[in-house]
């Protein structure tokens, strides 16, 4: 089973660069190109928030319309970007299944994994945050069914992942979050976004798998920088194969300008 996963990509309406300089509609044009042209095709594209850039309506609806080029089915979550009431009504029923308690959590059942959405968003700020509404209802989604094999999507990382920028943003409720976690062995992974960068972390009895942006990764200064920097990348995003021996291997993608491939044997003879 094929399982994309697509990050950060701060969509801005059309004609505008993000910040004045990223082109972040192309490099998502070009990830979903690249995905649709995979063999074996992916079962679901998962999208870990900051869709939009600013958050406007306009921004989440031009990012739909180029979403829609995929051809696999893909799901959203917010990120601090955006509100989880425009992403609603924006994304509702096909690519935002569900709603509790006005947070964006749901559940996709697969026969080989099930996938959580998890809303980690607190409204206004860039941290995460789960509250004891969202704890619970994690609690009870993985405890239907507490020996299938689950991943959690949300935006945030449960953990500082090291990155100053983000690590200061916080997570409240990390506590709650953590006491949940604990409970169950059937979380193959977390995957989250937030950090502009690629990086695992093994976290109580799973793995936290964060894929990169599109288009802007982190300046990665594990110093104290006086501001967040980014630099422009070539079209990226994150790969995950669950084999038949139930394992979740997962790929970073970064779409070069040269796709050709080679042959270890002919090329040794050139």
């Amino acid at each position: 089973m094929l399982i994309i996963q697509i990050s950060d990509t701060h969509i801005v309406e059309p004609g505008e660069l993000a910040y004045g300089v990223a082109d972040t509609d192309q490099n998502l044009l070009a990830c979903i190109s690249h995905i649709n042209s995979l063999s074996p095709k992916p079962e679901l594209v998962l999208l870990t928030g900051d869709i939009s850039n600013s958050g406007k309506r306009e921004e989440l609806l031009y990012a739909k319309s180029l979403l829609e080029r995929l051809e696999a089915p893909y799901y959203v979550i917010p990120g601090n970007h955006e509100s989880r009431d425009d992403l609603w009504s924006v994304f509702s029923t096909k690519s935002c299944p569900a709603r509790v308690d006005g947070f964006i959590n749901y559940v996709i059942d697969k026969p080989e994994l099930r996938f959580i959405a998890l809303d980690s968003t607190h409204a206004g700020q860039p941290g995460g945050k789960i509250c004891p509404t969202r704890a619970n209802w994690l609690d009870q989604q993985l405890a239907k069914q507490p020996d299938k094999h689950s991943i959690i999507f949300m935006h945030h990382p449960p953990v500082k992942c090291g990155v100053p920028e983000t690590d200061k943003d916080g997570f409240i409720g990390i506590e709650r979050f953590t006491e949940v976690i604990k409970k169950y062995s059937c979380i193959k992974a977390i995957l989250c976004g937030h950090i502009h960068l690629q990086a695992h972390i093994h976290w109580l009895n799973t793995i936290v798998s964060i894929a990169p942006s599109t288009q802007m990764p982190l300046v990665l200064d594990l110093s104290l920088p006086p501001e967040s920097r980014f630099y422009l990348d070539k079209p990226a995003f994150q790969m995950h194969y669950w084999t038949k021996e139930q394992n979740l291997i997962s790929y970073p993608v970064s779409i070069q300008a040269n796709q050709t491939s080679y042959f270890f044997d002919l090329a040794k003879n050139m």
